[in-house]
């Protein structure tokens, strides 16, 4: 658990530097999109292959992503939009999929 809190804190870094893309009401939602899969997600994903398969780490990163995708939508839970609609809004697919799939 240890190594998915440190991707999950580096993630959050590498997000954190590139808010000022991310966070811009002006950028295209498919532009931010590929940004966060390209830059974002792999930060969060590098060694997934070698973690133990947990549900709490899935629900960790899971946890991380959503919160991602809220901010970088510009919408809050008070909004009453699913994080299905929103992850389907950026075409990004469950963080815990991708997880599996690695380490297939």
């Amino acid at each position: 658990m240890v190594e998915v809190n440190s991707r999950v804190n580096a993630a959050w870094s590498k997000w954190r530097s590139l808010t000022g893309v991310l966070c811009d009401r002006k950028i295209p939602e498919h532009l931010k999109s590929k940004i966060y899969r390209a830059v974002v997600r792999p930060v969060a994903m590098y060694g997934a292959e070698c973690w133990p398969a947990t549900k709490e780490a899935e629900s960790r990163l899971s946890v991380m992503e959503t919160k991602m995708l809220r901010w970088t939508a510009g919408v809050t839970r008070l909004d009453r939009i699913r994080n299905d609609a929103i992850r389907q809004k950026f075409g990004v697919a469950l963080i815990a999929d991708k997880m599996r799939e690695t380490r297939l």
